[in-house]
Parts: structure tokens; C-alpha cells; sequence
């Protein structure tokens, strides 16, 4: 067990092998409090807060939509609608969607998954194989 010196101004040094240990870095923080006639000090990890994106009413409104209509795509393909580019636009900008998957979004794209969805629910194509041996079963019953 380590032993630690109150200094002036209320300051106890953490014994290295507990500060390597518990992976602490200058600058951190610790949370302590007073438990059965103990102290506990329990490190906290604070996030950087991200940053406040600033929508007007307008874009409010498109990103409503922009919700609204990837919701939907998610939970019944067929029915469903790609985005308009605006749309896309304020969805990106708030991290809603990746700007670099913001192409499958769009509704020339999702066109084609509505497609494909279909002919997979008539069995006119076959839907992703859990693995080889799912695929190969399947390719020998066609024969």
C-alpha cells in the first residue's frame, strides 16, 4: 500500500506505479469523496463537447425530413424515399450521415436498393449468404 504527504495547500502526490497503473495523464481529472471515514478518489475521463452546429429554421425543417425519410429507409426499404440534395446537405453537415456515404442517400441510389429488395423478396435474385457453405448449398440446387 501506498503512502501519501498532505503538502501546503492541501496537495497529496500519486505514487507512480498507481498513476501508471490507473493509465493517468497530467491534466486529468479525479472525483473525491469521502466513504466510511476513507477518501476514494476515482478518475474521470471528461469528453470535448463537440461542436454546436447553428441550423436556421429552414434547415431545421430539412433535417426533420431528412430524419424522417432515413428512418423510414431503414425500416421498410419499398416504401420508402432517397433524400434531395439539400437534404443531404444538412445531414452531413451535422454528422447525421457520412459526406462520404452521402451518395447511397440519394434517391437515383436508393431506386436501385428498392429494386433489388423487391426482386430479392420474389426470389428472382438470391439475398447475402451467411457464408461459403450457405453460397454453395445454393449454387448446387440450381443445377
Amino acid at each position: 500500500m501506498a503512502t501519501m504527504r498532505i503538502r501546503p495547500k492541501r496537495q497529496v502526490t500519486i505514487p507512480k506505479e498507481i498513476f501508471d497503473q490507473l493509465h493517468l495523464e497530467i491534466g486529468d481529472f479525479i472525483e473525491a469523496r469521502v466513504e466510511e471515514g476513507k477518501i476514494v478518489m476515482i478518475p474521470k475521463k471528461l469528453v470535448t463537447k463537440a461542436e454546436v452546429i447553428s441550423l436556421s429554421k429552414e434547415e431545421q425543417e430539412i433535417l426533420f425530413r431528412a430524419r424522417r425519410k432515413i428512418a423510414r429507409i431503414r425500416e421498410d426499404l419499398l416504401q420508402s424515399e432517397g433524400l434531395s440534395r439539400e437534404e443531404i446537405e444538412v445531414a452531413t453537415k451535422v454528422g447525421l450521415i457520412d459526406p462520404e456515404q452521402a451518395w447511397w442517400w440519394t434517391e437515383e441510389w436508393q431506386k436501385g436498393e428498392r429494386e433489388a429488395e423487391k426482386e430479392i423478396r420474389e426470389g428472382e435474385i438470391s439475398s447475402p449468404f451467411k457464408d461459403a457453405a450457405e453460397l454453395i448449398s445454393h449454387l448446387s440446387k440450381e443445377k
